[in-house]
């Protein structure tokens, strides 16, 4: 007999799953349409990006009483610790943009479409 999965886990392997239902519907989405979906995704407080970080600050903390304890190596609450650091800061960089994309998912499908006068750089330096 096989052991009953912990609710959790199972909310854990929902969301998965839900996340890669969103991603396969950005693909086909419309510019505007898409633009609003990522905006919310990266909404620093209210969005996936904010709770995925919170998430990792709370593994952060469960690793970090465990380690304390002994019974997980230093290094897992380092690297959550680390994990945690890197999307906040990922957050706060993509926080920038966050007007632009709610703009673009504004915008009607026509003006949305239009190509920009100039070509925007695809490069972009980060400086830190």
């Amino acid at each position: 007999m096989s052991h009953p999965v912990p609710q959790p886990v199972k909310l854990a392997d929902d969301i998965t799953r839900q996340l890669g239902q969103l991603a396969d519907h950005l693909s086909q989405l419309p510019a505007p349409q898409a633009a609003q979906v990522i905006a919310r995704v990266l909404d620093p407080e209210d969005g996936v990006l904010g709770g995925v970080t919170h998430l990792v600050i709370t593994g952060s903390h469960f690793a970090k009483s465990e380690a304390e304890r002994g019974a997980l190596p230093a290094e897992v609450w380092l690297a959550l610790g680390r994990a945690a650091n890197e999307l906040h800061d990922i957050s706060l960089d993509l926080d920038e943009h966050q007007d632009l994309l709610q703009d673009l998912g504004a915008r009607p499908a026509t003006t949305a479409a239009a190509k920009p006068v100039t070509p925007a750089p695809l490069v972009a330096r980060r400086h830190r």
